[in-house]
């Protein structure tokens, strides 16, 4: 074998590996830009969403102080440097707990932030019709407007509900603590509550992302390969939300971004986030493709992939 047959052998290896099929097929569809446009939308989504989130509900979390500092510690888990708890984050903890809009100008306000939060979810079922090479959704556009809503109101309960399970779980362990006659102030019990939390926040990640996936963009996936993408992007999401201070740290030191790095630290936060969303859904197509699925989830003929990634 000559070495131009070996390189080309090696090559042909190299690109047939799932792991570079779905970097090749995630650029080829447009993915980085797709990724850099819903990272940039969804700055002022996550910023609508939660000031009307707290303006309709925030009187009830405010009024349990534990589930208050769940729910903040949730949200800064989620999303570095949103929270200012002290360090200098985008959001002042005490003004949005403050949040109301019991006025007229205040209740049209809040519709307008509303649509700006639902536009993000538009934005991203079509980024993952894309991937997938589908045209945009058929639904009536009312419809789909009226699903997003649910869908919204669905991830702010799950958030809410998420919190009070951190609560509810975290007491239960101190007692267990108490019974089993360990101090809850020592390393043990420490790193049984932070690993309590992290369990709470990849579990609400594998929700959030499945309903992304299969019901936000109306796409029918077969359970195997959800799970794949699911799974995938969770636990890189994990990783990302674990280092999430060191990694924007690091990229906001510059001192000529020093007047504004909150902000461009979480437009690098949300690129991130949506590069692994939208990296996870490309696996979702590329294991269709592989299984013999179409996209309707029907089985084709063993062996011939339905398309989604045939140009590769």
């Amino acid at each position: 074998m000559t070495l131009k047959q070996r390189i080309a052998a090696v090559t042909a290896w190299v690109t047939a590996l799932k792991p570079v099929r779905v970097f090749l097929q995630y650029n080829a569809k447009g993915g980085p830009l797709l990724a850099a446009g819903l990272s940039y939308q969804a700055l002022f989504a996550v910023f609508a969403a939660i000031w009307v989130g707290f303006s309709i509900a925030g009187f009830a979390i405010s009024a349990n102080p534990e589930l208050e500092s769940a729910f903040l510690r949730l949200l800064a888990t989620n999303v570095p440097g949103l929270i200012d708890s002290g360090d200098g984050g985008a959001i002042d903890a005490k003004a949005l707990l403050s949040t109301g809009v019991l006025s007229w100008t205040g209740a049209i306000a809040a519709v307008g932030l509303l649509f700006t939060a639902l536009g993000w979810l538009a934005s991203g079922r079509d980024a993952v019709r894309i991937l997938f090479g589908l045209p945009t959704a058929p639904t009536n556009f009312l419809l789909l407007k009226l699903k997003d809503l649910g869908l919204a109101l669905g991830f702010g309960a799950a958030m809410v509900l998420s919190a009070a399970l951190s609560v509810f779980s975290t007491a239960a362990l101190g007692e267990v603590f108490d019974w089993l006659g360990v101090d809850r102030g020592s390393m043990a019990a420490t790193l049984a509550v932070r690993g309590l939390g992290l369990v709470i926040v990849l579990l609400l990640d594998a929700v959030v992302l499945g309903v992304f996936y299969r019901v936000v963009s109306g796409i029918t996936i077969p359970f195997r390969q959800l799970a794949q993408g699911v799974l995938l992007a969770g636990l890189a999401l994990g990783v990302l939300q674990a280092l999430g201070s060191t990694l924007l740290g690091g990229a906001t030191r510059n001192p000529l971004l020093a007047s504004f790095a909150v902000i461009i630290g979480l437009l690098i936060w949300f690129n991130l986030v949506c590069q692994v969303t939208l990296l996870g859904a490309t696996w979702i197509a590329v294991s269709s493709d592989d299984a013999g699925v179409d996209l309707q989830g029907r089985r084709t003929k063993k062996g011939r992939p339905s398309g989604v990634g045939a140009a590769l």
